[in-house]
């Protein structure tokens, strides 16, 4: 039953196999990289946020 739910037609063509693998590493290494500059750009948020809010600490009047 599972195998005609996940549409099994018999051996798979090597050649598809390969590739599918080959586009599941390309996949995941391009989420990698986005995780890792998602990061980056928050961090670099993180610092632009903390100086903005210093500079407006320092205009305020005692």
């Amino acid at each position: 039953m599972a195998k005609a739910l996940l549409g099994h037609t018999g051996a798979a063509d090597p050649r598809v196999t390969a590739r599918l693998a080959a586009d599941n590493r390309l996949l995941r290494q391009r989420v990698a990289d986005l995780e890792a500059y998602v990061l980056r750009l928050q961090a670099e948020n993180d610092q632009l946020a903390a100086a903005a809010r210093a500079d407006d600490e320092a205009l305020l009047p005692l």
